[in-house]
């Protein structure tokens, strides 16, 4: 990896916009010509403004020494179209806020569209990594109004670009010096904020890990689902404390920069405003000479007011997108993950009905965020229609392997097949539809009753019968029929009028959502562990008769739920060491007589 000099030196020479912009022409091209338009005639009207103020000046000071009426009428009329002028720039001001205001809601939701998509198309790899929650975060924190921002400083350029080039030609005229004394007043400063931008990325990028802490603090104290352990622990204090200090290092950090900057824009700024009013004495001595007009002088003193101020604003914008395009290399870095689980060009069609079986062929895996072989040399067939279980103690393997299953990871050695057909060379999102997962730590939509059944197969209108009949599959339909609404009940306690179910209620509505969709294979990966034993052998009692000629995979711990299935795999240590039905395991003596006769002591 680059490191931080190295990449800002890249940075400071390449400013990228083209993608910025395409943002933003994405999400509203009417838009974006509007604004286009605004900034060439707000661009032009102060030049407009300047010439008929001189007018007005030296119209006064004739009148002073001729026919006063004659030149009142004529300044009358200068006054008219100057304040005609200024009413045209407010109006435009107005209407450019409108469309800027419009712009930005537009652009931070698109963006967000973009970060959602990619957020679900990452592999379950990247959420596996701590190093993708910092990408993410720094995507989320900063880069959501960038790409506005660099369009607006774009719109701004060429905004201040045509009106100080306006008032350069106006200055020029006077005497060519001028021009380089604007410079001389503005690029120190700019040059300044270009610097310090840089130092601000950089210490930012180093400190998202801190941040994102300081933010699981800030998580911990106010979500609900740590609520009675911080209360019961008195984890409150702890949890402040830790938040307090993060946050006061990272403040100490940023003023330290921030301070400096300040510094030495103040000695920026100093030298600018010598050089300034060194001009402006300049333009008095040559009009108390009679060179130029008193009108001129005016027209000078604000054209060199105004050049001043568009050229800073030009060089500002500069600065400016020197800036945000360093942030916005944040969301660039999310939006360029790279998928881990690759599609094949011409996917192979999933078998379906499958014939053979699913085979895995001396599998092994390892976590890329880790060393330790997770899976070692698995090899196992899983016939059509057979109901398999997968048991073993914590970390034996049970739950990678069931992910190698879904394809959520590919293998670092040996395959996964389907009748022939390795599912590398299947579509993932294909392959997928054909299971039905239940895990152990299911998801819990704060949605209605019915949207958390239908979210087990939202390609399909969510019928209500359909929908109910899973229900009494999984037990769920009592339960919902006694909610307020029924199905229409929202559950959880984050929305108005939510209903909070218990665990194991949740985990009924979890495996009705596995019901509904309509698939080859189904999982369970400890689903039911929250529900008693007896609650727990009827469910997968009933999951057995419901699920006859669909493959089952039952992951479980209670060894007594898996006693009905065909074949039981026993794993330890991320290898397969038995295999067999219960009554075989038994007679041999192994691992698996061991866990059984051991939970069976605590039943007697």
């Amino acid at each position: 990896m680059e490191d931080h000099e190295s990449l800002r030196g890249k940075l400071f020479y390449t400013v990228r916009v083209e993608r910025a912009v395409r943002l933003v022409w994405d999400s509203g091209r009417t838009w974006t010509m509007v604004g286009a338009v605004l900034v060439v005639l707000q661009g032009v009207l102060p030049l407009a403004s300047l010439y008929l103020m001189k007018l007005i000046v030296d119209t006064v000071s004739i009148g002073l020494e001729a026919d006063t009426e004659v030149a009142y009428r004529q300044v009358l009329w200068y006054i008219i179209l100057a304040g005609l002028v200024s009413l045209i720039g407010a109006g435009l001001s107005s209407v450019a806020d409108v469309v800027r205001q419009e712009q930005s809601e537009r652009v931070v939701d698109h963006v967000q569209s973009i970060i959602h998509a990619k957020s679900v198309e990452a592999d379950l790899e990247y959420y596996e990594n701590s190093e993708y929650h910092d990408t993410l975060q720094r995507a989320q924190a900063e880069a959501i109004s960038r790409p506005y921002q660099i369009v607006e400083g774009l719109m701004a350029i060429g905004q201040s670009g045509i009106t100080m080039f306006a008032m350069a030609g106006l200055l020029f005229t006077f005497h060519w010096a001028i021009m380089g004394v604007l410079v001389v007043a503005v690029v120190p400063g700019i040059i300044v904020r270009m610097v310090f931008a840089g130092r601000m990325f950089e210490w930012q990028n180093k400190r998202t890990s801190t941040e994102r802490r300081a933010d699981y603090y800030d998580f911990l104290l106010t979500g609900a689902e740590f609520a009675k352990e911080v209360r019961l622990f008195d984890l409150g204090s702890v949890f402040i404390g830790r938040f307090r200090d993060l946050r006061r290092n990272l403040r100490r950090e940023k003023l330290t920069i921030n301070a400096r900057r300040s510094l030495f824009e103040f000695v920026a700024q100093g030298s600018a405003t010598v050089a300034v009013f060194g001009s402006y004495a300049f333009i008095a001595y040559r009009t108390v000479q009679g060179v130029i007009s008193v009108g001129d002088l005016v027209m000078l003193f604000q054209a060199m007011r105004q050049g001043q101020g568009a050229l800073r604003e030009m060089l500002s914008g500069v600065a400016g997108l020197y800036e945000d395009n360093l942030f916005l290399t944040n969301l660039y870095q999310f939006l360029d993950l790279e998928k881990k689980v690759m599609e094949p060009e011409r996917p192979e069609s999933v078998p379906r009905p499958y014939l053979d079986g699913i085979v895995l062929d001396h599998v092994g895996f390892s976590y890329p965020s880790s060393t330790r072989q997770a899976l070692s040399d698995i090899s196992m067939v899983i016939k059509p229609g057979e109901h398999v279980a997968l048991v073993g103690e914590n970390g034996s393997g049970k739950t990678t392997l069931v992910k190698l299953l879904c394809r959520l990871y590919d293998p670092t050695d040996g395959s996964v097949a389907i009748d022939g057909v390795d599912l590398r060379a299947i579509n993932s999102v294909d392959w997928r539809k054909e299971m039905s997962v239940v895990f152990q730590d299911y998801a819990q939509y704060d949605m209605t009753a019915k949207e958390n059944i239908w979210f087990g197969n939202v390609a399909q209108e969510p019928d209500q019968d359909r929908i109910e009949r899973a229900s009494r599959q999984a037990d769920a339909d009592e339960i919902i029929s006694q909610l307020p609404s029924g199905y229409d009940t929202v559950l959880g306690y984050l929305f108005e009028e939510g209903e909070q179910l218990s665990i194991g209620q949740w985990q009924k509505i979890a495996l009705a959502r596995a019901f509904l969709r309509e698939s080859q294979i189904i999982v369970l990966d400890e689903p039911t562990s929250a529900l008693d034993p007896r609650a727990e052998f009827r469910v997968f009692e009933k999951f057995h008769e419901l699920t006859k000629g669909r493959t089952a995979v039952l992951v479980s711990h209670r060894l007594s739920t898996v006693r009905m299935v065909d074949r039981v795999y026993v794993m330890d240590q991320g290898s397969i060491c038995e295999s067999g039905s219960h009554e075989e395991l038994m007679a041999q003596g192994g691992l698996y007589k061991q866990l059984f006769e051991t939970q069976a002591h605590y039943y007697r």
